[in-house]
This record gives structure tokens, sequence and C-alpha cells, in this order.
């Protein structure tokens, strides 16, 4: 968990001997939705570094990171994380007349939801020559959303982390993000129109 803020003060213990750190922290109602779950640790790890701005994420770049923190809290891998909020709160891919694309595979559940480069979820088992045949409906990666797709995933994740007790950006800022993703969007628009 990382937070912004400033070095108030400095104290020692006179029984211990430890040193006391009193900081503020911007990110106030977080860190208290977290102050629970911390103060059960023994010991943890401080670090504390100069503030450095971050580069602006838009919103699937913070989709990305909002998964990896997910994947962590639920102990999975990330691969296996972004398949399911793709197939929970994404957009399926489409075949002609509007058809969800659905492929028919050997490949086993386990296998098929940690690839990083299909997003599918199952839908379907047979049983073929002794051999179990999976169906899977096939979902469009992230990066091919439009604007008011991507704000429903980002919306979605957002909440999904929360539930969790993860710690997300303001609204104002995923507002920011959404809008950044929608200016990036037009921007590829015009510069693949100029060509």
């Amino acid at each position: 968990m990382d937070y912004t803020g400033k070095l108030i003060g400095i104290s020692r213990d006179i029984v211990t001997g430890k040193l006391h750190v009193t900081f503020s922290i911007n990110e106030g109602n977080e860190f208290i939705r977290s102050y629970e779950k911390l103060k059960e640790i023994d010991l943890m790890d401080i670090i504390v570094r100069k503030f450095k701005k971050k580069r602006s994420l838009d919103a699937n770049a913070y989709f990305h990171v909002l998964n990896g923190k997910i994947a962590d809290e639920m102990k999975i891998s990330k691969a296996r994380c972004k398949n399911i909020l793709i197939s929970r709160y994404g957009q399926p891919e489409f075949i002609a007349d509007e058809e969800i694309a659905v492929i028919k595979t050997n490949i086993p559940v386990d296998q098929m939801l940690e690839l990083e480069t299909l997003h599918t979820i199952p839908c379907g088992v047979e049983i073929q020559n002794g051999k179990e045949i999976n169906f899977y409906k096939v979902y469009r990666g992230s990066h091919t959303y439009d604007s008011k797709e991507m704000s429903i995933l980002i919306d979605c994740t957002v909440q999904e982390a929360k539930e969790l007790g993860i710690d997300t950006e303001t609204p104002d800022s995923i507002e920011k993000m959404k809008q950044l993703y929608e200016r990036n969007l037009n921007a590829q628009k015009n510069k693949g129109s100029a060509i």
C-alpha cells in the first residue's frame, strides 16, 4: 500500500527507546479502511522516499494495475484474473450476424484460463471418443474497447477491487483516466485517417 504525505514529527518512547514517527497522509480515507488490517501485522517494511509524480495512466493501463492487485489478493495468476474480469465485464468477440464467437478445443479449463493471448470463459463440455472437449466464449482484449466499453470495464473492476479491500484511485482520478483513454483513441483514429 502506497500513500503520499509529509513527515510531521518524531519522538522517542522512554520505555523501549524506539522512535515514533508521525506522518500526515493525503489518502486519509483509504488509510482508515486499511488500518484494521495493518495494525494486525507484527513487523512490516516501511519505505519512505521523495514523491515523484507518476506518469498519467489511462483507463486501460489502470485496469491492468487493478487486475494485478486483485490477482494478488485472490492468490491467482494475473492472466487468470484478467480472463475472469474480462469475461464478467468485457466485450465478447463476434463473428458474422452478431453471433458470439465460441471455440471448441481439448485444452482443459485450468490451462485455458492461464492463457495471456486469448480471453475466454468456459461455456460447455462434451465427451467425444472418450475425451473431454471444452467450449469457450471468446472475449476481445481490453485494448480494443471504445470509451463506453472501457468505462464499463473500469467501473466494474474498481468495484471488485473495493469489495476486496483494495485501495483505488479517487472517482475524479478515474474520470481523468477515462478521458485520457478517449483522447488516446481519438488520436489513433486521427492518425489512421491521415495515412
